[in-house]
C-alpha cells in the first residue's frame, strides 16, 4: 500500500521509526522500494553525487523534475519527496507555489521539501494552501552554505538552539507535515522531536528523531569525495563496483568476453552463402 503523510504521522505516534534514503533514478528506486524503505528523497544533493558540483547551489528545477519523475516511475509503495532547489522558492511566494506545483505535476512527487525555518513560513503556508504537502528542513541547510561560511553544526549556543526549537514549531504551525533536522546536536534534536507533533527526520541529528535519512551513495561507500561524520557505511558497494569494472576491462581486452553463452547463433549454411 502506498505510504502517505498520514502513514508517517501514525508512525510517529506509534514510535515506529521512519526510514528515508535519497534516490535519483528508476532502477535504484525499484530496489529501495522493494526493500521497504518508507520515503525516497530526491535531494538536491544530486548536485554533488550525480552531477559533480561542489555544492547544491547550481541544481535547477529541470534537474529536479527530471530525476524526480524517474524515481516516481520506479516506486510503488514509498512516499516520494522532492527538494525545491536553490532560488526556486526564495524569490517570492508566487514562485514557490508555481515551482512546487511543477514538482508535483511534472515530477509526480508526493511532497516537496524546502530549507529554512521562520523565514520561509509564508512560502510553506501558500504551498500547503495549494494542497501540496511540505517537508521543512532546518539546522544545517546546505543551500545556505555561503551564509554559514561552510558546512558547520548548527544550534550549539543557547540562542541558536532556542531559535531552532522555535523554527520547528513555526514550520509546523505553517502547515509542514514533517521536518528534516540536519547537523544539530543529538540532545537538541530530541527536544525538538518532543516539542512538535509532526515527524522529525534526522541526518547528523542523533537517534531520537522519528526517522533517519542518508545519502545512499554515502551509506553504500560509493561517494568518496568526502564522508561526513554522521555517515555509517552499511556496505562498500563502491569497492565492489570498481572490482567489477576492472574484471570487465580485463576480459574484454583478453577476448574472453563475450563468451559463446553471451552470443546469438545463425545457421552455418547461411554464413556459407554470404561469405
Amino acid at each position: 500500500m502506498k505510504k502517505t503523510i498520514a502513514t508517517l504521522k501514525k508512525m510517529k505516534e506509534e514510535h515506529d521509526r521512519i526510514t528515508m534514503l535519497t534516490c535519483y533514478d528508476y532502477s535504484t528506486a525499484k530496489l529501495m522500494d522493494a526493500a521497504g524503505i518508507d520515503v525516497l528523497l530526491i535531494g538536491d544533493s544530486l548536485g554533488n553525487t550525480i552531477l559533480g558540483y561542489e555544492d547544491t547551489l547550481p541544481v535547477t528545477m529541470e534537474d529536479m523534475i527530471h530525476h524526480t519523475a524517474a524515481v516516481a516511475r520506479g516506486t510503488k509503495e514509498a512516499l516520494v519527496i522532492a527538494d525545491m532547489p536553490f532560488m526556486s522558492y526564495q524569490t517570492s511566494v508566487y514562485d514557490a507555489v508555481v515551482n512546487a506545483g511543477r514538482l508535483i505535476k511534472e515530477g509526480h512527487a508526493n511532497v516537496v521539501k524546502l530549507e529554512g525555518g521562520a523565514r520561509v513560513c509564508e512560502q510553506i503556508e501558500a504551498i500547503v494552501s495549494a494542497d501540496i504537502p511540505v517537508c521543512a528542513h532546518i539546522g544545517l541547510t546546505p543551500q545556505s552554505v555561503n551564509a554559514f561560511g561552510g558546512f558547520k553544526v548548527q544550534g550549539k549556543s543557547e540562542e541558536a538552539a532556542r531559535t531552532l526549537i522555535e523554527d520547528a514549531k513555526k514550520v509546523e504551525a505553517a502547515g509542514a507535515c514533517m521536518v528534516v533536522l540536519e547537523g544539530i546536536p543529538a540532545k537538541l534534536a530530541a527536544i525538538i522531536t518532543r516539542s512538535i507533533d509532526i515527524p522529525t527526520i534526522g541526518i547528523g541529528a542523533g537517534a531520537e528523531c522519528d526517522g533517519q535519512v542518508l545519502v545512499y551513495q554515502d551509506m553504500l561507500g560509493m561517494f568518496t569525495d568526502y564522508v561526513p561524520k554522521f555517515v555509517k557505511q552499511f556496505a562498500n558497494v563502491g569497492e565492489v563496483m570498481t572490482g567489477a569494472f576492472t574484471d570487465y576491462m580485463k576480459e574484454v581486452k583478453a577476448g574472453t568476453f563475450p563468451a559463446a553463452e553471451h552470443t546469438y547463433k545463425i545457421a552455418d549454411e547461411i554464413i556459407e552463402k554470404i561469405q
